[in-house]
């Protein structure tokens, strides 16, 4: 069966997307010793916003929004970057990251039953077993590290989950997006939303409490801004705006299995950068983890020439009207 042109392009970006997303979690780290969770928030989204306005005011990237149902990335955008953030930064404080990054891989799962619902993404047996096992490694990862999930912090564990079902939901709108606006068009937007409400937050909560001058400290440090740089122009900007690219040419299930490939490159990043010791289970859960992608993506073909035929109209249209 003929394959969609960029159908190979999206799956090396997703690849991509997955090794900018393991080394966030580093550049993450860098920056929370400078500025609190929301204050990296808001300069992370302003960075994301104001790189991607120069191409813009330039003319050298073409919107058009007249006459498309903004709405539906207003709703994208309160999934992803708000609702995930802002559960994320609280569910944080009542739970581990451990527990958080457990959580976090049952995001293709719950892709996979939103999309199957909504989108009327079909899988095979074998997909959704795969999806499962990659789920799974990283879940061995984290117990064999000794990790496990505390059930008295319930409320920051319904909230990390609730990240899930926030990323789940944006991938799945945005693959229905596709039909209607150009990656481009829906990434901006996105950034946007994410720059005024944060960084509104922000200068409110800086203003109610008379520090609005430490706002800027930080950025007096050069190890806090290249990881601004970092998390607002790749790990932000660059992976939404590949990510609604990567959804525009594959089933949103495909796509978001690659995200439990992002605990591998962050354990080499932890094993080249901080030292952290890589043993025989990182090797194994790295194993299943692997598998799972690959057959995520490798059965079930006949399927996805039948979901390609569905957006390629969406793309012509999407060009006409930018």
């Amino acid at each position: 069966m003929k394959q969609q042109p960029g159908v190979k392009t999206a799956y090396m970006l997703a690849v991509l997307n997955a090794a900018i997303i393991g080394f966030s979690f580093l550049f993450t780290k860098m920056a929370l010793e400078f500025s609190g969770p929301l204050d990296t928030l808001a300069f992370r989204f302003a960075g994301s916003f104001i790189v991607m306005s120069v191409p813009v005011a330039c003319g050298w990237v073409k919107l058009s929004y007249r006459g498309k149902p903004l709405y539906k990335v207003l709703l994208l955008a309160a999934m992803y970057p708000l609702g995930f953030f802002t559960l994320q930064v609280f569910g944080l404080q009542h739970a581990t990251s451990a527990e958080g990054g457990i959580l976090y891989s049952f995001t293709p799962v719950v892709t996979l039953i939103i999309a199957s619902l909504f989108l009327k993404e079909a899988t095979s047996f074998l997909q959704k077993l795969s999806i499962f096992l990659s789920v799974f490694g990283v879940v061995f990862i984290f117990i064999m590290k000794g990790s496990s999930i505390d059930l008295s912090n319930m409320a920051g564990i319904l909230m990390l989950f609730l990240t899930c079902v926030a990323f789940a939901g944006y991938t799945v709108l945005a693959r229905s997006l596709a039909k209607q606006f150009t990656p481009s068009e829906i990434s901006y937007l996105m950034m946007a939303v994410g720059f005024i409400v944060f960084f509104g937050i922000s200068l409110i909560s800086h203003t109610a409490d008379r520090t609005l001058g430490d706002l800027f400290t930080p950025l007096k440090s050069a190890t806090f801004t290249l990881a601004i740089l970092y998390l607002g122009v790749i790990s932000s900007l660059l992976t939404t705006w590949t990510s609604n690219y990567i959804l525009s040419k594959i089933e949103a299930s495909r796509m978001s299995v690659f995200t439990n490939l992002s605990t591998l490159v962050s354990i080499a990043a932890g094993a080249l950068f901080l030292g952290e010791e890589v043993t025989l289970y990182h090797w194994i859960g790295s194993a299943l983890i692997i598998a799972g992608v690959l057959g995520a993506n490798m059965f079930g073909r006949g399927q996805t020439g039948k979901a390609m035929e569905i957006t390629e109209p969406a793309q012509r249209g999407s060009v006409h009207n930018g």
